[in-house]
């Protein structure tokens, strides 16, 4: 039985990488794709080729560290889509900065977007699931580099996670945090599977 057929699944950080493997794999998989990212350069080339493999999946261009952004970004994969049924943050940035030569600008962008980002997307996607009763999501947490804000990020939402599933697992709604690891594709199915 294909759990993921015609499920909704908003990625953000869709455009290269991991969330444009994830994009990939859940259109292979009969999911709708929602894929999101700052840049449309390559986000709308991983719709394009969803779509011309006979997938159903639409980019939105949209910077999720802000609350207008998340909020629209949600929204509209719901007028779009009818709601979200599996969200994955997967947006990040990681400088490259050691602590003594990083600027404020730098630490602040990196928890915009790997934390704050995160913390939006799971607040505006969880009201929706919450309405339907159900929803899965999954934060992507990758190998820590040496920038001290990067990994500052990662720590904090490894327990944003922890902390998002006590509360919204009474409304049905899962929040993993899965690592990065050789084979997420793999170990993103199994978390949906045990759902």
């Amino acid at each position: 039985m294909n759990l993921l057929k015609d499920k909704v699944v908003l990625i953000t950080g869709a455009g290269k990488g991991v969330g444009r493997a994830l994009a990939l794999a859940f259109a292979e998989r009969g999911a709708i794709i929602a894929a999101n990212d700052i840049s449309p350069i390559n986000v709308e080339q991983v719709a394009a080729e969803i779509c011309a493999r006979s997938g159903k999946a639409k980019a939105y261009i949209e910077d999720v560290a802000k609350k207008v952004g998340a909020q629209y970004l949600v929204n509209s994969v719901e007028e779009d889509f009818g709601g979200i049924d599996i969200l994955v943050n997967h947006a990040a940035v990681e400088p490259r900065t050691l602590l003594l030569e990083m600027d404020e600008w730098d630490w602040h962008r990196t928890l915009d977007v790997n934390l704050t980002g995160a913390f939006l997307m799971m607040q505006s996607a969880a009201r929706v699931m919450k309405g339907k009763g159900w929803g899965v999501i999954l934060n992507i947490v990758t190998e820590p580099g040496l920038g001290a804000a990067y990994r500052s990020s990662m720590a904090g939402l490894r327990a944003l996670s922890e902390s998002a599933d006590s509360e919204l697992s009474p409304h049905g709604i899962r929040v993993h945090a899965i690592e990065n690891s050789a084979d997420i594709i793999r170990a993103v199915m199994a978390v949906l599977e045990v759902k």
